[in-house]
């Protein structure tokens, strides 16, 4: 199994095992990217947050937050918008669209422009979806890392709603972890709070935030610690990352 990870704080990178340089699936952490991108967006006043996208009744925050009802990865309905949190692919490909439309910019041109190119990231390329399609090294996803755990690219109002839940109190099911009462997540990444089993240690603070992928890696961010992880690996995501990854993030809080 090839894998990478680091760890960041504040004054920069403290913590690097694995080839560093290597390109990796991000899978679903490219979701992460794409709602930085439509954020952008927002502030400057090309998309609105409220505006109508994807099923009846659905806007661009519902599908950043997985509320708009979509399925997975088919444009089929599975709940009225804002009344369950159905994890999508589909509603980051429409967001996506949205962007495009809203910008007259494609999706790809106007994450590297406004994302990437800022932050420095060099090598990492989309694949595919924006929901899951970017492959790119792990220095590259500490850029990132470091962006959401100290923002220069968003006001910080906007910063703090993208880390802020997001129509409070819906259930569903978080991938891998099965249904949880509430499932709460924001405009992008996926909130710990008090879920139970999840991706982060038992010693992640309840305001951990970040979301994994299906290739095996993950991103978090803990404000409490002051502190983010970045992993990227090429094992599919299976039971021995929900074991893993949990003793891990505990491991690296414990000796931090």
């Amino acid at each position: 199994m090839r894998s990478a990870l680091g760890v960041v704080s504040r004054s920069g990178v403290v913590r690097v095992a694995g080839d560093r340089h290597e390109p990796l699936r991000w899978a679903s952490i490219t979701k992460l990217c794409t709602a930085m991108a439509v954020l952008i967006a927002v502030e400057e006043g090309s998309v609105g947050l409220d505006a109508p996208a994807g099923p009846p009744g659905s806007t661009v925050r519902h599908l950043l937050a997985h509320a708009s009802g979509l399925d997975f990865d088919t444009p089929t309905v599975l709940a009225p918008p804002g009344t369950r949190r159905v994890y999508s692919n589909t509603g980051y490909e429409v967001v996506a669209d949205v962007l495009e439309e809203s910008t007259g910019i494609g999706y790809e041109t106007y994450l590297r422009e406004a994302v990437f190119d800022p932050l420095g990231i060099r090598s990492t390329t989309l694949q595919g979806s924006p929901a899951a399609g970017l492959v790119g090294p792990l220095d590259d996803l500490l850029l990132l890392a470091a962006e959401l755990l100290a923002p220069t690219l968003l006001a910080r109002e906007t910063y703090i709603l993208m880390r802020t839940v997001a129509f409070p109190g819906l259930g569903g099911v978080l991938p891998g972890f099965g249904k949880q009462e509430p499932n709460d997540w924001a405009l992008g990444p996926e909130l710990r709070d008090a879920k139970s089993p999840h991706w982060t240690g038992t010693k992640n603070s309840s305001r951990t935030f970040g979301h994994f992928g299906g290739a095996g890696g993950f991103v978090w961010v803990d404000p409490v610690a002051d502190l983010a992880v970045a992993v990227l690996s090429d094992r599919e995501f299976g039971p021995w990352a929900a074991e893993a990854w949990p003793r891990l993030s505990d491991e690296i809080l414990e000796n931090r």
